[in-house]
């Protein structure tokens, strides 16, 4: 069945592998970008089937603006996809506090921001889909990537909050967790800024080791479009769904390792309590 999608970051990577492969499967897409230039072919190809809008996902006004080319042109929405974002390498020290703020803005608050917009049209309707671009960062701590992880943690935060508000009116989200896509994030997307000395081991490892993973990642951005396309027509779809081989391992290493922690540290948070709570346990 033919849905309605808006695409947030459409003209490159993840997002425009995945305007594309919906395209292809029939459905109708408001693809976005802040220049929609970039995204022309797309309507010379699928003509009527796609609409074009600038968006700058931080700008309020210009995400309800999108939200209302998909009502105008395709009579409501069924699929938001918050993809668009990007995350520099540098330490916590030599990261200014204006590039924390710039890419909190573009992963957190562009997310909430065009999720917001989207959700009046979701409630009334009683049905829609949130599909929320996380990544392993938002998971565990991604070496020298400080403000990318903050942001993409308060995403799966802020989704999981999300869901639970959304699924009383028939509207379902996903997380979707990326690990390595070969696109360029780890390329042209990326500041890297290997940094002082006392921090080499980290944040020096984490930029030579972005610039050697450029164009080798595991991730077939094509084959993710795909799977998100599946998610998106599931009746109950994952609340979580990490992408790739690498996404899993990563995954499942720092889970255990957090179990273990808990409970290798449980008796000292549970002696915080006060001395009656057991007798109620």
């Amino acid at each position: 069945m033919s849905q309605r999608w808006l695409i947030t970051g459409s003209s490159r990577g993840l997002g425009r592998a995945l305007a594309e492969a919906a395209l292809d499967a029939g459905h109708r897409v408001v693809a976005t970008a802040r220049d929609p230039d970039a995204l022309r072919d797309l309507v010379e190809r699928h003509g009527p089937a796609v609409r074009l809008a600038e968006l700058d996902v931080t700008d309020s006004d210009a995400a309800a603006r999108a939200v209302a080319l998909a009502v105008e042109a395709f009579g409501g929405l069924d699929v938001v996809v918050n993809n668009a974002g990007y995350g520099d390498i540098g330490s916590v020290e030599d990261t200014a506090l204006e590039d924390f703020r710039r890419q909190i803005d573009a992963n957190l608050f562009g997310a909430i921001i065009v999720t917001k917009a989207a959700i009046p049209l979701m409630r009334a309707q009683r049905s829609g889909r949130f599909i929320q671009v996380s990544s392993v960062g938002g998971r565990l701590g991604a070496p020298g990537r400080a403000a990318y992880s903050a942001a993409k943690w308060a995403i799966e935060g802020f989704s999981e909050v999300l869901a639970q508000e959304m699924n009383l009116v028939g509207v379902k989200v996903t997380i979707i967790e990326p690990g390595g896509l070969r696109t360029d994030f780890a390329g042209a997307s990326t500041r890297l800024v290997a940094g002082r000395a006392e921090y080499d081991a980290v944040v020096g490892r984490a930029a030579r080791m972005q610039a050697q993973y450029d164009g080798r990642q595991p991730g077939d951005p094509k084959k993710a479009a795909q799977v998100i396309l599946q998610v998106a027509a599931m009746d109950e779809p994952p609340l979580r769904l990490p992408l790739g081989s690498d996404a899993i391992a990563a995954i499942s290493a720092a889970d255990r390792s957090r179990l273990a922690e808990l409970e290798r540290w449980g008796a000292l948070s549970v002696s915080t309590d006060y001395d009656e709570i057991g007798a109620f346990q």
